[in-house]
């Protein structure tokens, strides 16, 4: 018969662990298996109200940058300098734009 990953005993003990604030990434070395595994033990894990165990942690939410679009900025581009060539910064970055119009302006 194949021996479980997790006894009984380690089992109760990460989650005895996580439920007190110890980080998973604590945990895992602790008991010498991976931060992934550890997560993956505590997702299917339940407790006696049928309550998952496992919290994920909240995403960071992504903060938009305002300002011009790079289709506004080579327009701006393209009236500064009718010559410049415009297509060939289609694949430039925002802040490579935002620069060249800077210089232009100067």
């Amino acid at each position: 018969m194949k021996n479980p990953n997790y006894t009984a005993e380690m089992t109760a003990q990460i989650i005895s662990d996580y439920q007190n604030g110890t980080s998973v990434a604590d945990i895992a070395e602790a008991i010498g298996k991976s931060v992934r595994s550890v997560r993956s033990k505590l997702v299917r894990e339940k407790d006696e109200n049928g309550e998952r165990i496992y919290i994920p942690a909240e995403k960071p939410v992504s903060v938009k940058v305002t300002g011009p679009s790079k289709k506004v900025l080579l327009n701006d581009l393209e009236k500064l300098d009718p010559s410049f060539p415009v297509n060939g910064m289609r694949g430039a970055t925002k802040e490579a734009i935002e620069y060249t119009v800077a210089l232009l302006k100067g």
